[in-house]
Parts: C-alpha cells; sequence; structure tokens
C-alpha cells in the first residue's frame, strides 16, 4: 500500500466519524506513523492544520443537517463535538458568516468545506542529499519541553533560551556519536503535545535537572543540509518519503536533528535531519 493510499485511508476514518469521537492515534496507525507525524504530513501537503479541517468539516456537515432536517440546533452542535450552545453558535458564525438560526431561517447559501483526498504531484526538480544508514542504539541526555504541533512552532526560542551553563554542560557529556548536539522528538501523546530534548549522545550518569532518552536502533533516512530546515524537513515528507519505497518506522523511534559542532546555538549551523524508516 502506497503513501498516498494510507493517508486517504486514515482521512477515511475521520470522515466516518465526523460526528462522533476521532481517535487520532488510530487514524495514524491507519496511516502507518505516528500520530504527530500524521499531523505534519497532513499540514504539509494541505497546507491546513489537521484539527482545523476536522472543525471545517463537522461545521459543514451540521450546516447541511441544519438546513436539511427539523433536528434542533442544540441537537446538532452536541451531535458535531459542541458542549454548548454558545460555543456551537460561535464557530458557526466564524465559519459560515450567520447565526445557525439566521441560516436556518431563511436557507442561505452556506460555506462548506469538501473531503480532501490526498494525491501527490512530485516535481522531482531539486536535489536532496539523501543517504541511508543502520546505526546502533545509543543514549542522549539532555533538556527537555514540551510542545504542541498544531501551534507556532516555539522550538527554536528554545534553543535561544537555554543558559550556557546547560550547553557547556551538555558539551563535557557528548562522548559518543552522533557528535555535539541533538535536537530530539519523541514522545507523542496520540494527539498533537510531544517533548523536544536539546541534548547529546552520552554514555556517562545523568546528572540532576537532566533527562535520558534511549534511541532504538534503527535505519535512518539521514538529509544532509540544504538551505531552511523547516523546508527541508517538508520536502521529505511532501516528495521524498512518498516516491522512495520506504515508510516512516515505528512510533516509539524519535525523529532527530543532529549539529555537528560543539558551537551552539548559532545563526549559520550546519544540520542533519534524521527519520527512522522501514522498507514498505
Amino acid at each position: 500500500m502506497d503513501w498516498t493510499a494510507r493517508m486517504n485511508r486514515a482521512l477515511d476514518y475521520i470522515e466516518e466519524n465526523l460526528a462522533a469521537d476521532i481517535d487520532l492515534k488510530q487514524a495514524a496507525q491507519l496511516a502507518f506513523c505516528s500520530p504527530n507525524n500524521f499531523s505534519n504530513m497532513f499540514l504539509i501537503t494541505t497546507g491546513i492544520q489537521l484539527s482545523e479541517y476536522i472543525r471545517r468539516r463537522r461545521l459543514s456537515l451540521a450546516a447541511l443537517e441544519l438546513q436539511n432536517s427539523n433536528t434542533k440546533i442544540i441537537d446538532i452542535s452536541m451531535k458535531y463535538g459542541y458542549s454548548s450552545p454558545t460555543a456551537f453558535n460561535r464557530a458557526f458564525q466564524n465559519q459560515h458568516k450567520v447565526s445557525p438560526q439566521y441560516a436556518r431561517s431563511r436557507k442561505i447559501p452556506l460555506v462548506t468545506y469538501p473531503r480532501i483526498s490526498l494525491q501527490i504531484n512530485l516535481k522531482g526538480d531539486a536535489e536532496m542529499k539523501v543517504r541511508i544508514e543502520k546505526k546502533s542504539a545509543f543514549t542522549v541526555i539532555g533538556i527537555k519541553r514540551t510542545f504542541r504541533n498544531d501551534t507556532e512552532n516555539m522550538i527554536p526560542g528554545f534553543w535561544e533560551e537555554t543558559p550556557k551553563e546547560i550547553y557547556d554542560k551538555l558539551r563535557s557529556l557528548a562522548n559518543t556519536e552522533p557528535k555535539w548536539f541533538v535536537g530530539l522528538c519523541a514522545d507523542f501523546d496520540g494527539s498533537h503535545e510531544f517533548n523536544y530534548y536539546i541534548a547529546v549522545a552520552s554514555s556517562l550518569s545523568v546528572p540532576e535537572g537532566y533527562r535520558k532518552y534511549e534511541v532504538p536502533a534503527a535505519t535512518w533516512a539521514v538529509l544532509e543540509k540544504d538551505g531552511d530546515l523547516i523546508d527541508l524537513a517538508n520536502r521529505f515528507w511532501r516528495e521524498w518519503l512518498p516516491s522512495s519505497g520506504y515508510r516512516r518506522a515505528g512510533v516509539n523511534i524519535p525523529d532527530l536533528e543532529v549539529y555537528p559542532d560543539s558551537d551552539m546555538p548559532k545563526d549559520n549551523f550546519d544540520y542533519e535531519l534524521w527519520y527512522p524508516i522501514v522498507k514498505e
């Protein structure tokens, strides 16, 4: 089953459960990836957050039901996940620009969003420096912070705000490969939250106040620096992975940013992106 088929199977599940609870972990399993990666791939390929897409689809179905049935507005709001009429009224007006009551009484045209079906159009007009490497398990030691993948990217601020003494301590701990600093995305919670570690690979004891993470043995797609880091990450999901014959490996293996430089953070930095993969 190719990438687009897996993603569309997950979207089928979402569509079938718009009037019920949507388990993003189950949707991601249908796409053979973690919830975080599923949300990221959806955003990269469609340009819209998955949570926003689900909201728009639910409000589209609510509008159709409101204008084509005698079901009470409060029952429609509950059906599509709104715990109060006030919340439903606010969301409905935000999308449709009129209140539910007005839409029902006037039978006016409303804004609806169709179900998305993903297709990949691979350009292939720009090179990507990618190598496949098998790596043994290793341990990283560092600090961590929890982020959400459906909000503004705050990770660069985490690097900038970390005190110099912490970087000095991490440098003193680095003694195994990959050398120097690692940014590690892990511990996906089945929704939108994940933990991000600023860390180094180390075999030493974990100092007080620091965290350890065991990175399992894996096969990695290693992308070498090519302009902006976020742009390169997006190209991996949008261009390389769908045409590679690989898929992302299991949900318990993190994504890595590897910075082969002891002088971090800084404005002009080298980097590699490591993604765990398995053959289709």
